[in-house]
């Protein structure tokens, strides 16, 4: 049986205090732009329930056309009218205005000899029935309207799907079903564990992204999940969470994955996981380290989606022949970077070091044979470690933390974890983050210490990945070993330069005050009284890192 979430009236969707002005359900086609558009085309779901559709496609064209595909909750009229966020990189000259959000722009792939369909899902808007995300029941939906699309006259029976964060994570949820025109997916950042990444970072609630996102698919004619209701109650993993679990070994369509180093604590674990779990023959996956939007607009990624879909979709030769499995950026700051070519990933000439916590010198590095300890106001305080490098470093891929800890006045603590670069003269060096920022970290991990189960099966010593099945609270003056994630990344130490590990109850990173802008953020913590961290000797706190010698190596 399949899992019933809890449901909620839907908000009327005319009613929406931002968006443009919802147009009426009636069917309607013009031209402009150079195509012809196609506004609330009606698309029959396998139980009689229908969806609307907008179609974009080009106007002198009327057979033998690929199709690119954008699913999505937030409204097919809902274009960006070519201003994203402020500082989000996107030059409003790389798309149009009938482009909806994290879509593909239908001008653009138009000039290109592409259809492209925007979807509003079962119960959003104004399509038919109740609105369900990321389950069973919106992965069949979404087969049907690919195999309806597959079978339009104009069409070459082509279907390619590609979009950002919901439009990339659909593609996850779709791909296994097989549906026959699905010929080529590109997923560009999309999370793949829905509790992990998304709504309790190591077992702590996401309480400032994730509300608003929930509130984001509440606009409906009838029913929609009650997404805040459902996830606040099911704070372990269960049958709840097990419903949106994805299949992505089943996928086998040719895939373009992007993943950016920039969003730690939403997409980047997950896209690179993603990849990694597909059972794709031919798949491709690139790391870059740039603000998201900006980088899926840009003419030079879009030159690429165009490459992998002209393959794919047209049978044409394009440069995909040429391309490398994998490609990622090694990020020195912020707008500074260099892309390479690689054979996989993880890299295979990677060679792990354990560097040891020493509370008394608020160091990383050799082993520490005296026992010590660092304390730190739980809620707000924080402790530090560094690590100087001598000569010119690269390191990059999965790091893993053990921490010996106690709470002191408390029964659980909440652990948040950032790695920093800091240059030659001491100053912090900032990183692209989370699609706007310039002055963010390397890297981020959390963990609440009650959840410190690990999954034997799939952990690794440089990658911990929790059970969240159950919970273990601390006995008064009890120290136990804990086991932090910390979210991939890659980064180049030039000699003098250091890593700094900061270990904090709270939030390292703050959005900037009255932003209205997507951030991660853990306000509803256990923590209370003092933190304790214990290193040397029996109490083997260390960070396990991914050093990478240069590619012509042979050491």
């Amino acid at each position: 049986m399949r899992f019933r979430p809890l449901m909620r009236p839907g908000s009327d969707p005319f009613s929406h205090p931002t968006k443009p002005p919802l147009p009426p359900a009636d069917h309607a086609r013009w031209t402009a732009r150079g195509l012809t558009i196609e506004r609330n085309c009606r698309i029959p779901l396998r139980d009689g329930v229908e969806i609307f559709c907008d179609l974009y496609r080009p106007e002198q064209a009327n057979s033998n056309l690929p199709l690119l595909l954008a699913w999505g909750p937030y409204g097919k009229h809902a274009r960006t009218n070519r201003v994203f966020w402020p500082r989000s990189g996107v030059d409003p000259e790389w798309l149009s205005d009938l482009t909806a959000f994290e879509a593909p722009d239908p001008v653009w792939w138009g000039a290109q000899g592409y259809a492209v369909a925007v979807v509003d899902p079962r119960g959003a808007w104004l399509s038919g029935g109740d609105f369900h995300h990321n389950g069973i029941q919106e992965a069949e939906d979404c087969a049907d309207a690919i195999e309806w699309l597959g079978r339009l006259p104009w069409s070459n029976g082509r279907v390619g799907m590609t979009g950002v964060s919901y439009l990339a994570g659909i593609q996850y949820l779709v791909a296994p079903l097989r549906p026959g025109p699905l010929a080529a997916l590109n997923p560009w950042e999309g999370f793949s564990d829905w509790y992990r990444e998304f709504a309790y970072h190591g077992g702590i609630l996401e309480t400032n992204f994730l509300p608003r996102a929930c509130d984001n698919i509440q606009w409906s004619l009838n029913r929609t999940e009650d997404s805040w209701a459902n996830i606040t109650g099911h704070p372990l993993i269960d049958d709840y969470w097990r419903s949106k679990e994805l299949d992505l070994e089943a996928i086998r369509q040719p895939a373009y994955v992007v993943a950016s180093w920039s969003d730690q604590g939403l997409h980047l674990r997950g896209t690179i996981e993603a990849w990694r779990r597909m059972g794709s023959a031919e798949k491709w996956l690139e790391i870059h380290g740039q603000k998201k939007w900006a980088h899926y607009y840009m003419p030079r990624s879009r030159e690429r989606q165009r490459a992998f879909f002209d393959h794919y979709l047209r049978d044409r030769p394009t440069s995909l022949a040429a391309w490398p499995k994998v490609r990622i950026e090694v990020r020195e700051r912020h707008g500074v970077a260099e892309e390479r070519a690689e054979a996989e990933w993880p890299l295979a000439r990677t060679r792990y070091r354990r560097l040891a916590l020493d509370a008394a010198s608020g160091t990383m590095g050799g082993e520490v044979q005296t026992e010590g300890a660092v304390r730190y106001p739980a809620r707000e305080g924080s402790v530090s470690f560094d690590h100087r490098f001598a000569e010119a470093t690269e390191i990059t891929g999965h790091a893993g933390l053990k921490l010996w800890v106690e709470a002191e006045g408390s029964d659980d603590l909440d652990l948040f974890v950032a790695l920093q670069k800091i240059d030659a003269a001491g100053a912090p060096v900032g990183f692209t983050f989370y699609a706007f920022y310039e002055n963010g970290p390397v890297a981020l991990g959390w963990l609440r210490a009650s959840h410190r189960a690990l999954d034997p099966e799939r952990s690794r010593p440089e990658k911990p990945v929790h059970l969240h099945t159950r919970e273990d609270r601390l006995a008064p003056g009890e120290c136990v070993p804990v086991e932090i994630e910390i979210w991939p990344f890659s980064v180049r130490f030039a000699a003098g330069e250091t890593l700094r590990l900061i270990v904090s109850g709270s939030d390292i990173y703050r959005k900037e005050e009255g932003a209205m802008l997507p951030f991660p953020l853990h306000e509803q913590t256990r923590n209370a009284g003092t933190h304790v961290i214990r290193t040397g000797g029996a109490y083997d706190s260390a960070i396990l890192l991914p050093f990478v010698p240069p590619q012509e190596s042979t050491e």
